[in-house]
C-alpha cells in the first residue's frame, strides 16, 4: 500500500471493496451499496491507486479477486466489523458489565460526603466501574474538563464558558468547631454570639495561600473580621488542631458532623451553630457540553445527582 496514513483514506472505500468481493459484479455492487455503477467503479479505481493493485480482474462476468484482494479480504471485514461494533456499542452502556473510569475533580469536603454513597452504589450496581477523586485549582477546572483529563467536577458557583454545562447539586450550611472542654460549650447557645465568635482566634482552612473564606466576607458585610491564627489546607487537619487549642475552626455542617462521628463516643470536639447569617455553600456539579453524547457520562452523572442531589 502506497503511502500509508490512515487520514487520508476514505474508509467508505473498504465497505465497497468488501461487497464487490461477496457479490463478485460491479452492477450487483452498486445496486447492493445504493450507489451509480460509475461511482463504484470510480471508489474502485482509487482503492487500486491506493494498494497498487488490480484488486479484481474481469473473467467473463465476475469480478476475480487478486491474490492481494484474498489475503486482505479478512481483515478488511474484520475492521468493519469492529467499526461497526464500536458506533453500536457506543451507544449503549451497561453499568453492570461496563469497564470505566470516572475522574471527578472535589475538595475533601465533598470527598467525606459523595465517596462513601458513590462507592457503595456502584460497588452494587457497577463493580467493574473505577472513581478517581482528584483535587484541582479552580481556575484549572474548565480547562481541565475541555481537554478531558477530568471527567466531572463539583465545586462552588464558578464562573465557565458555553463549553461547560453545570448543576445545582445542593447547598450547605456552616457550622462551628470547638474542643470539647471549650468555654464555649459551657455557655446557653443563646449566648453564643457574633461578639463571643469575634473574641476568639480562628483556623481558616484553604487551598489558596491568601484571601478571605467564605466567612469571611460574611463578616465583612457585616463591618467585622476576625483574628486567622492558622491558615491550613484541609478540615481534618484543622479538626485535630481544634482538640488541642481553644481555636475555633468554622466549616461546612455535614462534614463538621462527620469528623466529629469519626471518633464515636470519644470524640474531642464539639459543633456549635454559626452565630451569624451566611450565605449556604452551593455546590454544583460541571461537566462539558459534548461529553452528553456519551452515554456512559449520562449514566455517571445521573447518578452522582442522584445520591447527592438535595
Amino acid at each position: 500500500m502506497k503511502n500509508v496514513d490512515i487520514s487520508r483514506v476514505d474508509l467508505n472505500l473498504f465497505v465497497v471493496f468488501d461487497v464487490i468481493y461477496r457479490e463478485g459484479n460491479l452492477t450487483r455492487a452498486s445496486e447492493a451499496l445504493n450507489l451509480s455503477q460509475p461511482a463504484v467503479s470510480h471508489a474502485l479505481s482509487r482503492l487500486r491507486d491506493r494498494f497498487d493493485d488490480p484488486l479484481f480482474e474481469r473473467s467473463s462476468k465476475k469480478m476475480v479477486p487478486t491474490p492481494l484482494a484474498k489475503a486482505i479480504i479478512e481483515r478488511v471485514r474484520e475492521g468493519l466489523a469492529n467499526l461497526e461494533s464500536t458506533l453500536i456499542d457506543g451507544l449503549i452502556f451497561d453499568p453492570a458489565t461496563a469497564e470505566r473510569t470516572f475522574v471527578i475533580a472535589m475538595r475533601d469536603v465533598l470527598e467525606a460526603k459523595a465517596l462513601p454513597e458513590i462507592a457503595a452504589h456502584f460497588q452494587a450496581i457497577a463493580p467493574n466501574i473505577r472513581i478517581r477523586s482528584v483535587r484541582l485549582a479552580r481556575r484549572d477546572i474548565e480547562n481541565a474538563l475541555v481537554r478531558g483529563t477530568i471527567d466531572f467536577a463539583a465545586d462552588v458557583l464558578i464562573p465557565v464558558s458555553k463549553q461547560l454545562n453545570h448543576t445545582l447539586l445542593g447547598s450547605e450550611e456552616l457550622s462551628v468547631m470547638v474542643a470539647k472542654d471549650h468555654p464555649l460549650t459551657r455557655i446557653s447557645p443563646k449566648d453564643f454570639n457574633l461578639a463571643a465568635y469575634l473574641k476568639a482566634k480562628h483556623i481558616q482552612v484553604s487551598s489558596r495561600p491568601d484571601g478571605p473564606g467564605m466567612e469571611d466576607m460574611a463578616l465583612s458585610r457585616l463591618g467585622e473580621n476576625r483574628e486567622i491564627a492558622m491558615r491550613c489546607q484541609h478540615y481534618y487537619a484543622a479538626a485535630k488542631v481544634v482538640e488541642k487549642t481553644d481555636w475555633l475552626l468554622t466549616l461546612p455542617t455535614t462534614y463538621a458532623s462527620a469528623l466529629c462521628d469519626a471518633e464515636h463516643s470519644d470524640s474531642k470536639t464539639c459543633i456549635l451553630p454559626l452565630p451569624f447569617k451566611a450565605e449556604p455553600l452551593e455546590v454544583h456539579l460541571y461537566w462539558q457540553q459534548k461529553s452528553e453524547q456519551d452515554p456512559a457520562m449520562v449514566w455517571c452523572k445521573q447518578q452522582i445527582e442522584k445520591l447527592l442531589l438535595g
